[in-house]
């Protein structure tokens, strides 16, 4: 792992977080990820699977994690198994985590060969009543692949088909949309990170550059402070190119007199930063894309500033719209009877400003979180409104990363340059 090994108190406290939800006599069981074959002998870089990390810590493939809190031997409360490493892995790929290894990062103590699964789960699962099974129930998700706790939850149904079956999803829900302090301490140093790489390609930044140049520049930033990389595809959209949302080919020259949309994020120990700029390749804004940039930026203080405690996260976002309604009405880009005779399923403010204002960020960039209690301190949302105008080629958002505190909220990307006076001078050194 290229990362500094992480304070493992980060995860014996999400686990306790966890089982204290649990149902009495209960045990829950986590996978690894799969590597994803490409074609040949071919695979993708492995990434874990964000709820075995959240509760373990444990970055590396095949790990099985089984949760029993109720379990009569103390030693089988928490049971992490590995893949056993031997001489000839450790040759080709490296060696894996040794007992003690997985002692350090992790916090827990019982730890087996994945050859013992099978005898040592059955210990556990026949003294237990009902097993916590983990799904992916992202509101976002968009699965066509079957995935490897999909086929251990087929194998645990056959085998221990009396037992009663719980979800794991609702509680990871709750627990991991509200950070510990030691977590945000690792998405402060992921927010340095990029805040780094936006300084380094605004001195890259001019005329003439290409998309894929400034990508390349952003991730040697991001690789020489330990990251792994992006912590999501980037998009770096000069021009019109800013109109696609989910612009990723990043192959176009950025021209004189053009805006460069920059959503760019580092991750750090597996959490992320979400983090969107908007500057002009020259260095200056035009009048016009400075009014519009302005809008942009007064509804993103005005949403930041609506996030505080106790906020339902519907109310946040209506009182966004109505935000961003005043500012299109000042620009002229809708009417007031526009907005009169708009469908409130689809307000008129849309035509411009079509996606959401915010989401939970962590292990996972849309991370999880419930949308049905109030923000609570802890909570880590991104704030990114946006106008697009397609037919003036320009398409402006902003995005800062912000944890709810006891008696507001803290900006973890502030320090990255995003007002007009603050880009223009910081590019003119």
């Amino acid at each position: 792992m290229r990362y500094h090994q992480l304070n493992r108190k980060i995860f014996i406290e999400n686990r306790r977080r966890f089982t204290d939800l649990m149902k009495p006599n209960s045990l829950a069981i986590f996978t690894s990820n799969d590597i994803y074959p490409t074609s040949a002998d071919g695979h993708l870089p492995f990434k874990q699977h964000s709820d075995i990390l959240f509760l373990s810590g444990a970055d590396q493939e095949e790990s099985i994690l089984v949760l029993f809190p109720d379990a009569h031997k103390n030693s089988l409360r928490e049971v992490l198994f590995l893949k056993e490493t031997n001489d000839l892995i450790a040759v080709w790929e490296g060696a894996k985590y040794t007992k003690d290894e997985a002692f350090d990062i992790s916090g827990i103590k019982t730890v087996f060969w994945l050859s013992d699964f099978e005898r040592v789960f059955n210990e556990m699962a026949v003294n237990a009543e009902r097993i916590y099974l983990n799904g992916n129930e992202h509101l976002r998700a968009h699965v066509e692949t079957e995935l490897r706790h999909d086929r251990m939850n087929k194998w645990i149904k056959e085998h221990y088909h009396a037992h009663e079956f719980e979800r794991s999803q609702p509680i990871l829900h709750r627990v991991r949309g509200t950070k510990t302090e030691l977590e945000l301490e690792v998405m402060r140093e992921a927010a340095t990170i990029t805040s780094k790489g936006y300084e380094r390609i605004l001195n890259f930044l001019k005329p003439g550059v290409w998309e894929y140049e400034l990508e390349a520049e952003f991730m040697h930033e991001f690789l020489m402070n330990r990251s792994r990389g992006f912590a999501y595809t980037p998009i770096i959209a000069s021009g019109n190119n800013a109109n696609v949302l989910h612009y990723v080919e990043n192959n176009d020259q950025c021209n004189d007199g053009d805006l460069v949309l920059f959503d760019v994020g580092a991750e750090y120990g597996n959490y992320t930063c979400d983090v969107t700029r908007c500057y002009p390749v020259n260095g200056k804004f035009t009048g016009r894309q400075a009014e519009v940039y302005n809008a942009v930026l007064s509804v993103h203080e005005g949403a930041i500033s609506l996030l505080r405690p106790g906020i339902m996260l519907d109310d946040y976002h209506k009182k966004v719209g109505e935000l961003m309604t005043e500012e299109l009405l000042k620009l002229g880009l809708i009417t007031a009877e526009d907005v009169a005779n708009e469908d409130p399923a689809w307000p008129a403010y849309k035509k411009y400003f079509m996606h959401g204002t915010s989401h939970y960020l962590g292990l996972d960039v849309h991370d999880y979180g419930l949308w049905t209690i109030p923000a609570e301190e802890g909570m880590v949302f991104t704030v990114e409104p946006g106008i697009y105008i397609p037919e003036e080629g320009l398409g402006i958002r902003i995005e800062d990363d912000i944890v709810i505190t006891k008696d507001g909220h803290e900006n973890m990307t502030r320090s990255i340059p995003k007002t007009v006076e603050e880009i223009e001078a910081f590019m003119a050194q």
